[in-house]
């Protein structure tokens, strides 16, 4: 199954289906090109959050993210103390896994380790990983859960400190961040 066409006469990705808020973020953000420590700390944590669970879950609840992670600003993140951690377990705008939101934190730590002498460092980093072709997928069944780079990157992080890093997650991340363009074979997206 390749491209279908929605209710607008629009092509998409199958998985965008026809809830209104899966084709604003097929539309306007899936693919995109995503550059920034903080833009790309922000789809690790919420990448992070999502594994196990649907996209659209986190989609749904991504302002509440936003709000209860100071806008997934580092230095704010890193400075969450125990008492936050336990009212983020209370918080019902977010996923409250303790384990996850320690992950957070602790990435977040990650990452003002790794940017303190070279803003950009997290994104230079991630990128590094983008393959250098990439074959557009012509339905679903051509798209891979994990890759030889989702899978280095996921190695790379882990080895920096980061964790829920995992391979399928950080694939994910790679289409979400426009580091891989997986919208399928017509698509109006697909570039």
């Amino acid at each position: 199954m390749s491209a279908v066409v929605g209710a607008d006469g629009i092509a998409r990705c199958p998985w965008a289906g026809s809830d209104p808020e899966y084709l604003r973020y097929h539309d306007e953000e899936w693919g995109r090109p995503l550059h920034g420590d903080q833009p790309l700390f922000e789809k690790l944590s919420l990448e992070g959050f999502q594994a196990g669970l649907s996209w659209i879950t986190i989609l749904r609840r991504r302002e509440g993210f936003r709000a209860a992670f100071h806008g997934f600003d580092l230095q704010r993140v890193a400075a969450i103390d125990d008492d936050e951690v336990e009212a983020l377990m209370l918080d019902t705008r977010i996923i409250r896994n303790r384990a996850k939101i320690l992950a957070t934190r602790s990435n977040a730590r990650v990452a003002i380790e790794l940017t303190a002498n070279a803003t950009g460092a997290l994104d230079e980093l991630m990128w590094s990983f983008a393959p250098a072709t990439h074959v557009r997928p012509t339905g679903p069944g051509d798209i891979p859960a994990v890759t030889p780079e989702s899978t280095a990157m996921s190695k790379a992080l882990r080895a920096l400190g980061f964790k829920f890093v995992g391979p399928t997650t950080m694939y994910a991340l790679m289409q979400s961040g426009g580091m891989v363009d997986d919208h399928v074979a017509g698509c109006w997206r697909a570039s």
